[in-house]
């Protein structure tokens, strides 16, 4: 099957709650900057996801094929054995937004941006989940991505962007030879049916991790994935 791409998704960012996320005071004179930086992030802004229906064809103790492409973590493959049907994806805050990013010269405005970058990102796969869960009746859903675990470090990036194919001719992300996506705030992974609330920050010891999720268990490898 191929991919679907979702490109019409709005972006309105919450501008009382980016105020706060700047810590920019009632009165500030910075506040009539920001409001003009937002106009024009809203008027060129255009996030971008999409994502592909697959299924797993073969299974090992450390590894999933799916769609004919091997993905190599014991996690992964433990957390897929109830199922048949993933959905990989790529979620991205626009190219459009990015350039607009990188043209920014003060360190201020070049903070601002990278903010309302990641406020796209997010709002697309927001967007990319709703409209999955919509379209296909979804119930309780996990998700992995390349390099949020030891397990599946950052090279699996290129398996799973084989899966999806022109990932970039689609919605212009790249892949770097060191496995890095352009733009930067762009997000990849591989989402499950599951029984369980699974989330990669359950296994990472990471402290003080401001994209921290779930609190870390230290005795879930041992009971789940450890093998014998």
């Amino acid at each position: 099957m191929r991919f679907t791409v979702i490109d019409t998704i709005p972006f309105r960012p919450d501008r009382a709650a980016l105020v706060k996320r700047l810590r920019l005071r009632d009165g500030s004179a910075y506040l009539a900057d920001l409001q003009r930086f937002v106009d024009e992030a809203e008027a060129i802004a255009r996030p971008k996801a999409l994502y592909k229906v697959a299924f797993i064809d073969e299974r090992g103790d450390d590894y999933v094929v799916v769609d004919g492409v091997r993905l190599d973590s014991r996690v992964l493959a433990v957390n897929l054995e109830p199922v048949h049907r993933v959905f990989p994806y790529v979620a991205t805050c626009g190219v459009e937004l990015d350039a607009w990013a990188h043209a920014q010269h003060d360190m201020l405005f070049k903070y601002w941006a990278d903010v309302i970058k990641e406020i796209a990102v997010r709002e697309a796969l927001q967007a990319l989940f709703a409209y999955m869960t919509e379209k296909y009746g979804l119930g309780k859903m996990a998700a992995m991505s390349p390099g949020s675990l030891d397990d599946w470090p950052m090279p699996q990036q290129r398996p799973l962007f084989t899966i999806l194919g022109d990932v970039t001719g689609a919605i212009g992300v790249q892949l770097s030879d060191s496995f890095v996506m352009t733009p930067n705030k762009s997000l990849s992974g591989l989402r499950f049916a599951t029984a369980d609330d699974f989330a990669s920050c359950q296994l990472c010891p990471r402290e003080n991790c401001p994209g921290r999720r779930a609190p870390y268990d230290d005795t879930l490898y041992d009971r789940k994935y450890r093998k014998g």
